[in-house]
């Protein structure tokens, strides 16, 4: 059966009219099945793109709290050469700088946890395990870069004048949350996407959803079964 016959069969069923446009002959040779091993919905490269989330959350993360404790410490190191005891209240934005890292390599433990069976892994949940790992990778990386910043400047000033050290608290709070924010995102699309069925159900457009057509055969009993469209 040619392509464009199959699909002008294909509209017509959908339209609801498949029996007037198919012949016993057609009907024969138009099973559609789901001839993947692994299924039509989990390709072999679907889990390139689950590692690649978990990767870019743990990379992207990882930059992001490395930016940050290095752009910190250099204002804390310069602070404590003038004030070395306001070495431990000027510790503060690198244990945030920190915690952002802590993000990606959560989201990315979920990530590879899901993976534990790679012939059930659908395309699309490694598309949301990559959207996932780019939410919280990305978010923590500029967090970790605002974090840094602020860090830097606000211990330096800190040192100066120390009621500037509430201040500094609340922005490395509201720059901390945009890592935190990621997270969510990252956990609501991990969570998706796990109830999906690899293998797709054999259809025949002649006989319309979820059957196909069944040549003629004898039951256990003996009894003949006419060839026709059955339910799969």
């Amino acid at each position: 059966i040619s392509f464009h016959t199959l699909t002008f069969i294909s509209i017509m069923a959908a339209a609801g009219v498949p029996a007037l446009f198919c012949d016993e002959t057609t009907a024969a040779s138009a099973n559609i099945f789901d001839e993947y091993v692994e299924g039509i919905n989990c390709p072999v490269y679907a889990g390139f793109f689950g590692v690649m989330g978990a990767t870019s959350a743990m990379i992207f993360s990882a930059l992001g709290a490395a930016y940050g404790t290095a752009k910190s410490g250099t204002g804390i190191a310069n602070t404590a050469v003038i004030k070395p005891d306001l070495i431990m209240k000027s510790i503060i934005p690198v244990v945030m700088a920190g915690i952002i890292a802590i993000y990606g390599l959560v989201v990315s433990v979920l990530i590879g946890g899901g993976m534990a069976e790679p012939t059930k892994y659908s395309l699309f949940k490694g598309f949301l395990d990559l959207g996932a790992g780019l939410s919280v990778g990305i978010s923590g990386l500029a967090a970790g870069y605002a974090i840094g910043i602020v860090g830097d400047s606000g211990v330096r000033g800190f040192g100066i004048q120390q009621r500037l050290f509430v201040g500094m608290i609340l922005i490395l709070i509201f720059a901390e949350v945009l890592g935190l924010y990621g997270l969510i995102v990252a956990l609501i699309l991990n969570t998706k996407g796990s109830a999906i069925v690899c293998h797709a159900v054999a259809i025949n457009p002649c006989c319309g959803p979820s059957m196909v057509w069944k040549v003629a055969s004898v039951d256990s009993g003996g009894n003949a079964i006419a060839a026709g469209c059955f339910g799969v």
